[in-house]
């Protein structure tokens, strides 16, 4: 796959713009949520027929888009309330399941959230399984002999899988890159905006998802590439047993350094759930997208004969939008955005070293 050495089509799409979480208990998301600072902006519901135009859902839906402090132009979450769910999701599943779906906060204190969760599956009324935070130069900004004066670089993070959300956390230790995970320190978890996303995908190559680069106009960040136990982050976060591995590619839009998106098909047998990712049942299974050019962007999804597309409609919040799927299990829904969020994205990954 070489879709990065292609010209992209300037679609001015966003990062990813919401994930959205399926629920038939939204009283217990918004409640959940709002502890990592999330607060609602918008609320809308609508019938079953009109759900059933807009996802292809016959329920009545009630949707909240919530946002992480200041931060409007990435980031947010929409907590979609059916009143009848089509399934309970891919839920509290073994690691690496087909059809998973992970949301990547940053923390000021990724020990304290470790701690939070092992207690919180200690009592058992809610799964959980939170990996040990581990850390590694993820980025190569070490240089010469570290020491106590020559201090590490590095980050570290960790998984919690759940029964209603995946999450991955990591803190920065001795450098900051501006513009991606803004934590409001006023949050009692100190947690920032949903900086990127991780998909375990139904796919047997990452070509099937080249329509990001060709359809959206999202940057691949490099060729696909084989990850696997030898390497620290990836063996603790998907807690990989010996001589195991999986295919990655990561893709970025070129208008914002945030809302990044990673993908990896197992390179081995794994439990495959993809069937319970679709738009109605719980749990993770669509994200967005927002752009001045929604009729362009259209056309490109319906030059792809292998994604499945609604007409432009209004979604729930009156929006000019629409909702397709590809052949890997994955769903989105493209917004028309005409104004430019008060939250100016970054679009130059920079890394600044402190003390």
């Amino acid at each position: 796959m070489t879709t990065q050495k292609k010209e992209l089509p300037k679609t001015v799409i966003s990062g990813v713009y919401e994930v959205m979480l399926g629920t038939d208990d939204a009283t217990y998301a918004k409640k959940y949520f709002a502890d990592f600072g999330f607060q609602i902006t918008h609320s809308a519901s609508i019938s079953a027929s009109e759900a059933k135009k807009l996802y292809g859902v016959n329920s009545g839906l009630t949707s909240y888009r919530l946002q992480n402090g200041k931060i409007d132009s990435h980031g947010l979450l929409r907590i979609l309330e059916w009143k009848q769910p089509l399934g309970e999701g891919v839920g509290y599943a073994s690691i690496e399941t087909i059809g998973s779906r992970m949301a990547v906060m940053r923390t000021h204190d990724i020990f304290r959230l470790y701690d939070i969760y092992q207690t919180a599956r200690g009592v058992g009324k809610k799964p959980w399984f939170a990996t040990e935070p581990i850390s590694d130069d993820l980025f190569g900004l070490n240089t010469g002999e570290r020491d106590f004066f020559n201090r590490p670089v590095l980050v570290r993070e960790n998984a919690v899988y759940g029964q209603f959300f995946n999450h991955i956390f990591f803190q920065r230790y001795g450098y900051l890159i501006p513009g991606y995970g803004t934590i409001e320190e006023s949050t009692k978890l100190r947690t920032s905006e949903f900086t990127h996303h991780d998909f375990i995908i139904n796919a047997t190559s990452l070509d099937q998802i080249s329509y990001l680069s060709t359809a959206l106009g999202l940057q691949a960040e490099e060729e696909p590439t084989l990850d696997g136990d030898w390497l620290k982050g990836p063996k603790e976060v998907f807690q990989m047993e010996p001589g195991f591995s999986h295919w990655y590619q990561g893709f970025v839009s070129p208008n914002n350094i945030c809302g990044k998106l990673k993908f990896f098909i197992p390179n081995g047998l794994r439990p495959n759930k993809s069937q319970h990712q679709r738009i109605g049942e719980k749990g993770i299974t669509l994200h967005s997208f927002y752009t001045p050019k929604l009729d362009y962007i259209y056309q490109l999804v319906l030059n792809h004969q292998n994604l499945t597309c609604t007409k432009i409609q209004r979604n729930e919040f009156e929006e000019d939008s629409f909702v397709f799927s590809d052949t890997a299990g994955i769903s989105w829904q493209i917004i028309e955005k005409t104004k430019i969020p008060k939250n100016k994205p970054v679009t130059q990954l920079k890394f600044e070293i402190i003390d």
